[in-house]
């Protein structure tokens, strides 16, 4: 399978660690490869970093406990971490795609489906990580090396679920950087604790948060941008690619790629033709389709997006329990697991 995975256990600085020695035998090698590092360090030494990074200090000070754990882990400059962390805070366009789909079965199950598309330099590269932390929840998480869990997919030991989009936004606030805002919604034990965060931190760049969580009925897509933050439950059925479709948010500034419109439309009518006795089986079908120039599986090597599909994700959401099952391109899970039950 094209991950591998890991348990970490620990405080907030030993975890950070433990992820940064996972990451460092190819760190160097990754970001010298990439374009987006190299749009990046320009940046360095820049007042508008060092804005971001006291908000994320003074906002979340446990979770910038584990940045600095990972540059140890990694052997990098907490600085070049920190930088690392803020790419979509920075530039209007990283290589970070991803589409998310969700459903109401009729069995009452709650169902969240993700793509994880990245840096195709990555495929193979990646960890899913099962943390254990001394004071939150825990999670599961798909993990890219060198940046700290959250803004993929990911569900935490209390029963909440998120999967995350790119929202290649053209705006460029002071706030908390995005990938912090994503990593502190795994600490939260409710919808409505994690709502309430998104909406009360200042936020740096925009990220689209698919969200649902055990014995909550609700399933919300949120797309969170510098200056806006627009909530909305998802009915029976939802797709959702890389820009803002919101009708609160969809009149910002944004870069729309080729790919992610085409994605959009063809996850839309996909879900639209789905009927009431739908079922999982289909939203996989959905996140595997390879239809058209520019499909929503990605696998292509001059894809203009510099992105392939690096792993799909099934939630399944009860009433007790969430099972996370993950796929390497093709319909047979490679790993299903109970993620409320703590590991043996």
């Amino acid at each position: 399978m094209a991950y591998k995975y890991v348990r970490i256990a620990g405080n907030r600085r030993q975890v950070g660690l433990a992820l940064g020695k996972l990451a460092r035998p190819i760190m160097g090698t990754y970001l010298d490869q990439s374009g987006t590092w190299s749009a990046l360090r320009p940046w360095r030494g820049h007042p508008f970093v060092d804005d971001l990074a006291q908000q994320a200090q003074a906002a979340m000070p446990q979770i910038w406990e584990e940045l600095e754990g990972l540059a140890e882990g990694l052997r990098m400059p907490v600085s070049d971490v920190l930088l690392w962390h803020c790419r979509g805070d920075l530039l209007h366009s990283t290589t970070d795609g991803c589409t998310s789909v969700a459903m109401r079965a009729a069995d009452g199950s709650r169902w969240i489906g993700h793509n994880e598309d990245g840096d195709p330099f990555l495929y193979g590269r990646c960890h899913l990580v099962d943390v254990a932390l001394d004071d939150a929840p825990g999670y599961l998480s798909f993990y890219y090396p060198g940046s700290l869990p959250g803004h993929t997919f990911a569900a935490n030991r209390a029963g909440l679920v998120q999967t995350i989009n790119n929202l290649r936004t053209r705006q460029r606030h002071a706030g908390v950087p995005r990938m912090f805002l994503a990593r502190a919604v795994l600490d939260c034990t409710t919808l409505d604790e994690a709502v309430t965060l998104l909406r009360e931190q200042p936020h740096a760049g925009g990220f689209h948060h698919l969200l649902g969580a055990a014995g909550d009925a609700r399933v919300l897509s949120a797309e969170v941008t510098p200056g806006s933050v627009s909530i909305q439950e998802v009915g029976r059925r939802y797709g959702h690619a890389n820009h803002m479709v919101h009708a609160a948010t969809s009149g910002q500034a944004q870069l729309v790629t080729d790919s992610s419109r085409a994605r959009q439309n063809r996850i839309e009518g996909l879900v639209d033709g789905w009927l009431p006795e739908s079922t999982h089986a289909d939203m996989l079908a959905a996140l595997l389709d390879t239809q058209g120039k520019l499909p929503i599986l990605r696998t292509a090597k001059d894809d203009p997006d510099d992105e392939n599909t690096l792993a799909t994700a099934m939630f399944e959401i009860t009433d007790e329990a969430v099972v996370l099952r993950v796929y390497d391109r093709k319909a047979r899970a490679d790993i299903a697991l109970d993620v409320m039950s703590d590991p043996e």
